[in-house]
């Protein structure tokens, strides 16, 4: 498990410095449910240390709240990093709450969050690097007009199951 450290102001999961030999990308991550709960969807876009886009995601999740759906949206991109080999992950995401509670500000007190959290520590756990910071929804754009395609599929009667991009 990664260790916590104090840095620029917050905590980060850094169990060592980010090597030379592999510098992190950064995903951008959002999600969120219309009525909440109600359809739900999470979308991430990816890119490699030079900048360059490598990946969007993009998940309708059936009926969901906004924090699960963020919740999704943060797993997504661990899954997509561990599997491709990303060894550092920058995350942004406009979710104050799951930023929080991944940095340990806050407690997890939701069942199903908690199982959801779990994963997401045990998916970065996989990495060499990882932190976490929160940004404004203007600053969230991409991954903001993704979550809100995913929701549009379920509106439209998507199956849930597809939808990953």
């Amino acid at each position: 498990m990664p260790s916590r450290s104090s840095e620029s102001g917050g905590l980060f999961f850094t169990p060592k410095r980010v090597p030379a030999a592999n510098p992190a990308y950064t995903a951008h991550v959002d999600g969120g449910a219309r009525g909440n709960p109600g359809p739900a969807g999470y979308g991430a876009v990816i890119h490699d240390p030079q900048g360059k886009k490598i990946a969007e995601l993009s998940e309708y999740l059936g009926h969901h709240t906004n924090n699960y759906a963020e919740y999704q949206g943060l797993i997504g991109v661990l899954r997509y990093a561990v599997e491709q080999g990303i060894a550092a992950l920058h995350v942004v995401s406009d979710s104050e709450l799951i930023v929080r509670q991944m940095k340990g500000i806050y407690k997890v007190k939701h069942p199903e969050l908690r199982k959801l959290h779990d994963e997401a520590k045990q998916l970065l756990g996989q990495l060499q690097h990882f932190d976490i910071r929160h940004a404004l929804r203007e600053h969230n754009q991409t991954a903001d007009r993704l979550a809100n395609q995913a929701m549009d599929k379920g509106k439209a009667g998507s199956d849930p199951s597809a939808g990953a991009k």
